[in-house]
């Protein structure tokens, strides 16, 4: 059987760092092509050491060239190293490979992503603002060109995962509805405030809101959990991935992160995909579909695992994921704008210039700015996506005044 040939865009983050550790169980099964990321210089150089890939991106030139001495002295100058964003699209389209993990945090991703699909690639889908930012020309996409595409997120994965088989092989068109599927459980933690007094929440500090309980991530996504507008951005994305319309999709706090989403069926069976919160499952399921492959994950030990408790989720405590589900209601637009917006904001908290609570402020006056704008087509898509961050910068100075009053 042959190797899959593997593009990771994003290796030196948490999805990346998980991908190498399931190739790394696997070395008849996979093999390391092409590496990508921003600037992380020192990761990349060890993940170059032991993976020795053809191709190696890193989108900040001055971190390349660094990267490229290091290599040179470790004697590995045949390995190509390029810069730039546009060395990271032809990366992702790169003929040498055919399997692409999408694993670039934010609308960065977006470009490489579509660059992936459009090359007709298994593409296993990290990033999820591709979908939120996109949705229905990125599944357009999807369907020209014949592009495998399979959800790594551990939620769509485990929707994914208790779909029918025909289904599974008709995402982007999926007809749930049609299959004896009533509704889809999207389940959340509630992050590390679900308990903490509402009141306080203005207090928050960046290293709160990245203690998640449950699962280790980045700092943008911790926070983004702690918001819940994590949980939003995937409410947009499986009403793409499924084709299903956002009241038949239910959010579900679920704190002990075991139960990884469910499907209602008609007949009043609901199925779950239950596991470890470990993103090497999600991973190893998607890079060797359709057969099952070790992830390094220890399975349930249902004797010592935690009894499972659900709540309907509180939009007083949470408003950033109703801004999303309404946002997922209105169209295009709206969630373009949303993301764009929460990346802006989220990194101005974890610089510290807002609050935690500012982020959502900042966010809502975003969406009411560009809901009505007209998107089809991914240069208006991006041109949107330019609009709201300098839109929201603006908003910043705001936040920053009356933060220091």
């Amino acid at each position: 059987m042959l190797k899959r040939q593997l593009c990771i865009l994003g290796s030196t983050g948490s999805i990346g760092s998980s991908t190498l550790d399931v190739v790394r169980l696997h070395p008849d099964k996979f093999q390391v092509i092409s590496l990508a990321a921003h600037a992380s210089v020192e990761v990349i150089f060890e993940q170059c050491l032991e993976f020795k890939p053809q191709q190696v991106v890193l989108v900040s030139s001055d971190h390349a060239k660094q990267l490229a001495e290091k290599l040179k002295g470790a004697n590995l100058s045949d390995i190509t190293v390029l810069s730039g964003k546009q060395a990271l699209i032809e990366l992702a389209q790169c003929k040498s490979t055919d399997t692409v993990m999408a694993a670039i945090v934010g609308a960065a991703g977006l470009l490489p992503t579509l660059a992936a699909v459009n090359a007709g690639k298994r593409v296993l889908l990290a990033n999820k603002e591709a979908l939120v930012t996109s949705g229905a020309i990125f599944m357009a996409a999807v369907k020209a060109s014949g592009a495998e595409l399979l959800p790594i997120d551990s939620e769509h994965n485990a929707i994914f995962q208790c779909l029918p088989a025909q289904q599974q092989a008709n995402l982007g068109e999926c007809q749930l509805l049609a299959n004896g599927i009533s509704k889809i459980l999207l389940t959340g933690s509630g992050g590390p405030f679900r308990t903490r007094a509402i009141d306080t929440l203005a207090t928050v500090t960046p290293q709160e809101a990245c203690n998640h309980p449950n699962w280790d991530m980045g700092r943008k996504i911790s926070v983004d959990s702690a918001t819940m507008m994590n949980k939003g951005l995937e409410f947009i994305e499986a009403k793409w991935l499924f084709n299903i319309e956002a009241e038949d999709i239910q959010v579900v706090l679920h704190p002990q992160s075991t139960i990884h989403s469910m499907v209602q069926y008609k007949d009043g069976s609901v199925i779950a995909q239950m596991g470890n919160p470990d993103m090497r499952t999600p991973i190893a399921h998607a890079l060797n579909f359709p057969e099952r492959i070790e992830s390094g994950v220890a399975p349930l030990d249902f004797f010592n695992t935690a009894s499972f408790e659900f709540q309907p989720v509180d939009f007083a405590r949470y408003p950033n994921l109703k801004l999303a589900i309404d946002a997922c209601k209105q169209g295009q637009a709206a969630c373009t704008a949303l993301n764009a917006a929460n990346e802006i904001a989220v990194a101005a908290f974890l610089d510290e210039k807002i609050k935690f609570t500012d982020i959502f402020k900042i966010n809502e006056t975003s969406v009411k700015k560009f809901v009505s704008q007209q998107v089809d087509n991914i240069n208006e898509v991006i041109a949107l996506d330019k609009q709201v961050r300098i839109f929201t910068q603006t908003l910043l100075a705001d936040f920053n005044t009356s933060k220091c009053l």
